[in-house]
């Protein structure tokens, strides 16, 4: 069947227009906005959630723990350390203090730790699911491993066998931020407007159908097709539009990010992909709710098997911006590409059939 690209473009205006009343839509992209405009500044806070380990070395706070158990020589560790206040506490009360955020840790030692010919127990009491939590037990694991260096060295004599020297490598600290720039900010700006899009375009279909407005739709020179593929088309063009912003705005705060156009290609595909599925299932159920669940169910099924696939988009992103890839990013690119061709004629052949029966 053959699209006129006129009434396309007309629908397409007309949902742009209606885009400024959808509240849910518009506070995903002021949210994703907010994020991509200060993310110098969110990266830190972000970082720390991500891997506290690494903001340790920045805290300046001296953090309150309790020591309980038998008196051994971690404790006079505890007490060199300027980062830590050690009290000693019994058990119990000192729990009691840790769950009403009076102390950052609680530090038990059984009796004749040092003593004993077994491997020592430490335990280490936390607040869960907590930030501070998790740079103080970045803190105490410093203790701890100095300490168990030097219990090493003391009980040597008990080896039975020469051990192995390892020398690894010294790690570099600027790499828990890389990583997580690359890793996961990118990734998630880049592909949040795609999957935004393919629940979109579900609204915009199943809301002719619910509002009874289709049949006046019908009754004017656009076709069904031609009002799918307009709807389409809105719903496309904010996935481009959004990513690329959200990378300029990376790139000005700056952030490097290598192959930014064929980042874009490989995204719009994507989305391209994802928003001629939602639209089958679209037409296929005319209700939102149905429609959202099948949709939400084929994206896992798809995101699954396209991350079980070494070559797949979100590496071929994150390598982009990274600019460790060369032109090889077009042997996931132009499968894709041939993907969303089969898919976009399929919704043309289906949406036709559909407005047949209408």
């Amino acid at each position: 069947m053959r699209i006129n690209s006129r009434n396309c473009k007309l629908v397409a205006k007309k949902e742009f227009r209606g885009l400024i009343n959808e509240k849910t839509i518009v506070l995903a992209l002021l949210l994703q906005l907010f994020i991509a405009m200060f993310s110098s500044f969110l990266l830190v806070g972000l970082a720390s959630m991500y891997n506290p380990d690494a903001m340790s070395k920045y805290s300046k706070m001296k953090y309150p723990i309790a020591y309980a158990g038998e008196t051994s020589h971690l404790y006079v560790k505890l007490m060199d350390d300027p980062n830590l206040i050690v009290y000693p506490m019994e058990l119990s009360p000192a729990v009691s203090a840790l769950s009403e955020r009076q102390l950052a840790a609680v530090v038990w030692v059984p009796r004749n730790m040092e003593e004993t010919m077994n491997p020592m127990k430490v335990t280490i009491y936390l607040i869960e699911n907590d930030i501070q939590s998790g740079i103080v037990s970045a803190k105490l694991k410093n203790v701890l491993t100095d300490y168990e260096t030097e219990l090493r060295d003391a009980r040597s004599d008990r080896l039975t066998a020469m051990p192995v020297e390892m020398r690894m490598p010294e790690t570099n600290p600027a790499g828990d931020f890389y990583e997580f720039v690359y890793g996961v900010l990118i990734p998630l700006l880049v592909f949040m407007p795609a999957i935004i899009s393919g629940a979109l375009i579900i609204d915009m279909i199943t809301e002719e159908s619910q509002n009874k407005t289709l049949e006046t739709l019908m009754s004017t020179p656009v076709s069904f097709t031609d009002m799918v593929w307009g709807k389409i088309l809105a719903a496309f063009l904010l996935v481009p539009l959004q990513a690329g912003t959200w990378m300029i705005l990376l790139i000005l705060n700056g952030i490097y990010i290598g192959g930014f156009l064929e980042i874009l290609m490989h995204i719009s595909i994507v989305a391209f992909i994802l928003i001629l599925i939602a639209a089958t299932f679209a037409m296929r159920y005319r209700e939102r709710t149905n429609a959202q669940f099948m949709f939400s169910i084929a994206t896992v099924v798809v995101l699954v098997f396209a991350l079980s696939i070494p070559m797949n988009s979100g590496n071929i992103i994150v390598r982009l911006a990274t600019g460790s890839i060369g032109p090889e990013h077009m042997i996931v690119l132009l499968p894709m590409l041939a993907a969303a061709l089969g898919l976009s004629y399929f919704v043309t052949m289906y949406s036709s059939r559909l407005a047949q029966k209408l």
